[in-house]
């Protein structure tokens, strides 16, 4: 089979597996998470200006594209977390090739980094863009290593700039370690154009993000508090209650360090080859780089505690040290055992998270009872409806939303949405931004945090200049009530109503300020 033949075949796969899964139920709150924040931007409302956000605005603005180019739809939607999941397997494929697997190889790790990658969720999602972003920078500072060419130099520090304005982990602790790795190079090897194409690369990257704050007149100072200063709140909390037991720590991620120890196994017989020292040192820092970096993925993983989707880490690691293995340690039991670790992995983490849905909270959900989503909305077409919320009558969530969503089209009033079912806006064509987000107990702070009151005037600011008649709660969990419970009972010209079993009416109309 030749390369074109597999460079067809990844892409096609890639872009197919995730669209497959995609399609195959939701967990509202993640898989909708950017899509009306997306069409809050073609409305002409921006993260940090019109609502509050505490995770990166580059998905929003990258969907949005997408929505410009395809339409504000499930397909679009689904597109851009394909092309990102294609971008990874064809990079991966790239990288095997370059650090000495032959074709095959470098195909069939590929394909397993394709279907642990992005379907385990199959939209657009912060952390998966985040860590996916950092794996191709590694790719490509371990490329611009070996190679010494400077595109590969040019390209690392956007993709940890892209990284950091998906989610503020891992690209911290990846660049602090590229940093450490680039200053020891530079200093041995003295290569300055390779450093002038990675400083213009960050440069480009500054100034790109610069170019969105002053276009769309976003406040620096918003930024800092809801993108850096709030979070780094959350983060001293997360740190401080870490859980390292043997189970988090070594048991869920064993398969990751078992795909490491062939490694470490053909590291020790560095000295031993025949190979030119200078061209040990070089791998040992290329080495040395690869496997901080996996660290570092699994510490940042820890600390989300969200479900694990650094598996597709696997097939990385598993091409990565089959090719050191072949270089020092040419033992065929070794590349054997990578391949059945791999092997192993991949269909166990495909059937868990891709197959049974465990990421989105479907592991028990029966999928002969899902419904299609065409008929809340055209819109959908294609999305096969089943969530955690009505696991066993996704036909009931179903048609409560389309009550919902009849009941809301006549409402003309200002009206903000307050829910997790994020797709609400898009649907009625409100092209008033909610303040927040999402509302979830960390996007919301907790009134004993220092960034609570800066977050109160925030909302409250939002819903007085936009002039809001209504405000709308949509779904069975009400994040974050303790907020808007002081919220009512401060003031009292709010009238409560329910709707119906995911509807909660709050009539502002009567108010003439609010505190």
């Amino acid at each position: 089979m030749t390369k074109k033949i597999y460079l067809i075949t990844i892409s096609l796969f890639s872009i197919l597996i995730n669209y497959y899964f995609a399609n195959r139920g939701v967990f509202p709150i993640d898989s909708f998470l950017i899509f009306d924040s997306s069409f809050n931007i073609l409305s002409g409302n921006h993260p940090f200006k019109d609502y509050w956000l505490i995770t990166g605005p580059f998905l929003d603005y990258i969907q949005s594209v997408f929505f410009i180019l395809f339409g504000v739809n499930w397909f679009s939607y689904v597109l851009h977390a394909s092309l990102i999941n294609m971008m990874l397997a064809l990079y991966s494929f790239y990288f095997f090739l370059n650090i000495g697997l032959k074709n095959f190889y470098a195909f069939i790790y590929s394909i397993g980094v394709a279907i642990l990658a992005y379907p385990s969720i199959g939209t657009p999602f912060i952390d998966h863009h985040a860590v996916i972003l950092c794996v191709m920078a590694l790719y490509s500072l371990i490329l611009g290593i070996l190679t010494k060419k400077n595109i590969f130099w040019f390209i690392t520090p956007i993709f940890i700039f892209f990284s950091f304005f998906s989610k503020q982990i891992p690209s911290p602790y990846i660049g602090f370690l590229f940093a450490s790795i680039i200053l020891f190079y530079f200093f041995r090897v003295k290569n300055t154009k390779n450093l002038f194409y990675f400083f213009l690369g960050a440069l480009l990257s500054l100034l790109i993000v610069c170019f969105i704050f002053v276009v769309n007149e976003i406040p620096f100072q918003n930024f800092l508090i809801q993108y850096i200063l709030y979070p780094l709140s959350l983060g001293e909390d997360r740190i401080s209650k870490l859980n390292l037991d043997f189970n988090n720590l070594i048991g869920q991620f064993k398969f990751i360090y078992l795909a490491i120890v062939p490694l470490l196994l053909s590291i020790l017989l560095f000295k031993k080859s025949n190979i030119d020292n200078k061209e040990k040192k070089r791998d040992l820092l290329i080495v040395i780089l690869f496997l901080g970096s996996v660290l570092i993925f699994i510490y940042c993983q820890l600390l989300t505690k969200n479900q694990v989707l650094i598996f597709f880490l696997i097939p990385v690691i598993s091409g990565f040290t089959h090719s050191y293995i072949l270089k020092y340690f040419n033992k065929k039991y070794l590349v054997y055992l990578v391949l059945l670790i791999f092997i192993f992995s991949t269909v166990k983490y495909h059937l868990r998270f891709n197959y049974n849905k465990k990421f989105i909270e479907l592991a028990n959900a029966d999928f002969n009872l899902a419904v299609d989503a065409n008929k809340l909305d055209t819109k959908f077409s294609g999305l096969r409806w089943i969530s955690p919320m009505y696991i066993n009558e996704p036909t009931k969530e179903i048609e409560l939303l389309i009550e919902v969503k009849n009941f809301l089209i006549n409402i003309k009033d200002k009206k903000v949405l307050i829910t997790d079912y994020q797709f609400f806006a898009s649907l009625l064509n409100n092209k008033i931004a909610s303040p927040n987000k999402w509302y979830d107990s960390l996007s919301v702070p907790d009134k004993r945090n220092k960034y609570y009151n800066e977050y109160k005037k925030f909302f409250i600011t939002k819903i007085n200049d936009n002039q809001i008649k209504y405000m709308y709660f949509i779904g069975k969990n009400k994040h974050s009530m303790s907020f808007f419970q002081e919220f009512i009972s401060n003031n009292e010209c709010i009238v409560s109503k329910k709707i119906n079993e995911l509807l909660v009416e709050l009539n502002i109309n009567k108010c003439k300020q609010l505190l």
